[in-house]
């Protein structure tokens, strides 16, 4: 018998060229493309067939097979390896062909040698699709994508109908598949889905395997691509890899192509007649299919993905963090000239003395905080507000002029006035109404707090009762009254000389009144 079975086609035309042409071995290995011992040893099988050139060329490419290369008998054939219980337990981490082939040995003795054995397992899988020929670890990968079919849901008052994404996860080892509607593609919603499938998992895979959508990835690239700031803070809390799939490689990412295409005929087209009025309903109904999804026999491996996942890849995930993932968007900012960043129509402070043309801060928003970054630093931290135009802002951030001011309320002012005297405070009452907002009056009234430091509380209630006598309703008369000794008192001491363009209504901090 032949010892290398060699194709009809290369079979015939090395027994025509022997047979009918009577080239040489050499002459006929050159034509064909083969060694020389190839040629003799197909010759010598035709010759000890009793094959001819009429013969050869009387049979079919069955028959002539047969008669070169007869089976063997029962007796003589070594048992064949289960090649997708071989492909299975190549996805176990650390397994090769080498050690299956010696466990193979080990409960078949006179099984095939390991050539024989790599070469059967590798000619099972040419015949199998292009998915089966990736071999994935186990725990290693979760592919994750949209579906290009999307679900709807349906207004039950209007009947207007909303398309939304369906978000897809598998895993590479046992192909078990989680699935999910959301809102949108956008990275608060492709964040909480990844989050959510690794819960799904009850565990952490080595690396997510995204396409590169924007969500995912903020600069495209075949070799160095740049992850969005949200997923590598999701990968941080995991302790896993963004992998993105490169650019038009859909062999990067086929196991969860093969997912969404299941997806698609095994969970939307099964409810293609049903229809949903809330997010809610539609993924409650998904999470049913899902589960009769995994719970599937798949006819290659003769078991389900559930039965897979239980048996190679929940063993090889990493464990769960302790502490939820929270959810958040970033955004990169500059500080505005009043000391505030803008996020989602509120604004927040941040320390005034990073207001430069230079300074790039970063935002990070949850459901309930906002938190403001300079570098990895963390400058300042705020509840979410979500009032549209309104301001947060904390006292420490402001200039201290800005906070002086901001420190007075028209309660405190009318309190701090009570204690100078009864005049004082009722002066203090008719500046801040009669202007059309009180911040207005707060200068005024301040720089009476300032009078009293310099003339005493006993003089300037007496040179207030005289003012709003006179219809007063500012400072500049009181100072006139006390620099006059209007009020019956004698003049005080003058102070230093004032500095040049200084003012009686320089608004000062909080302490210089005090």
């Amino acid at each position: 018998m032949a010892t290398e079975r060699l194709p009809m086609q290369h079979l015939r035309e090395i027994l025509r060229q022997k047979l009918a042409l009577g080239r040489s071995h050499r002459e006929v290995a050159r034509s064909v493309g083969v060694s020389p011992s190839t040629v003799a040893s197909a010759f010598a099988d035709a010759r000890a067939h009793g094959l001819d050139a009429a013969a050869v060329d009387a049979l079919s490419d069955a028959e002539l097979e047969e008669r070169v290369y007869p089976k063997l008998p029962p007796s003589c054939m070594r048992p064949e390896p289960d090649c997708a219980a071989l492909h299975l337990e190549l996805r176990r981490p650390g397994v090769t062909l080498a050690l299956l082939h010696v466990e193979y040995l080990t409960e078949r003795p006179d099984g095939l040698r390991y050539t024989a054995f790599c070469d059967r397992y590798r000619a099972w899988q040419k015949h199998q699709s292009p998915v089966m020929r990736q071999v994935h670890v186990a725990g290693d990968k979760l592919f994750v994508d949209y579906a290009g079919m999307r679900p709807r849901l349906v207004d039950p008052v209007t009947g207007e109908i909303t398309d939304v994404e369906l978000f897809v996860a598998v895993l590479g080892a046992s192909n078990y598949t989680y699935a999910e509607a959301t809102r949108t593609q956008q990275v608060a919603d492709f964040v909480g889905s990844v989050s959510r499938a690794l819960t799904f998992l009850g565990g952490v895979p080595r690396a997510i395997v995204p396409d590169q959508l924007k969500s995912a990835v903020i600069t495209a690239c075949r070799y160095d691509p740049g992850v969005q700031r949200s997923t590598a803070e999701l990968a941080r809390h995991y302790e896993t890899t963004i992998l993105p799939a490169r650019p038009r490689s859909p062999r990067d990412k086929a196991k969860v192509e093969v997912g969404v295409q299941i997806a698609e005929r095994w969970l939307l087209a099964r409810i293609r007649n049903e229809k949903f009025s809330s997010l809610g309903a539609l993924n409650a109904r998904l999470a049913e299919l899902v589960r009769e999804l995994n719970a599937r026999p798949m006819r290659t491996y003769k078991a389900s993905r559930r039965e897979l996942f239980e048996r190679l890849d929940r063993p090889a995930l990493a464990p769960m963090p302790a502490e939820a993932f929270e959810v958040s968007a970033w955004k990169k900012v500059a500080l505005n000239i009043d000391y505030h960043v803008a996020y989602d129509g509120h604004f927040y402070s941040a320390p005034h003395a990073l207001r430069h043309d230079d300074v790039h801060l970063w935002v990070r928003a949850t459901a309930t905080a906002i938190e403001i970054l300079h570098g990895r630093e963390r400058v300042a931290a705020h509840a979410r507000s979500f009032v549209h135009g309104g301001h947060t802002t904390v006292p420490e951030h402001m200039p201290s002029s800005h906070r002086a001011h901001a420190e007075w309320t028209p309660s405190r002012i009318l309190g701090w006035a009570e204690q100078i005297g009864p005049h004082v405070r009722a002066l203090c009452e008719v500046i801040l109404r009669d202007r059309r907002h009180p911040e207005w009056g707060y200068r005024s009234c301040l720089g009476l707090f300032r009078l009293a430091k310099k003339y005493g509380p006993e003089r300037l209630d007496a040179a207030s009762r005289r003012a709003l006598f006179a219809g007063a309703r500012s400072y500049r008369p009181v100072l006139t009254i006390l620099q006059h000794n209007l009020d019956g008192q004698p003049l005080p001491q003058p102070d230093a000389p004032a500095k040049p363009g200084a003012s009686h209504e320089n608004v000062r901090g909080p302490d210089y009144y005090h």
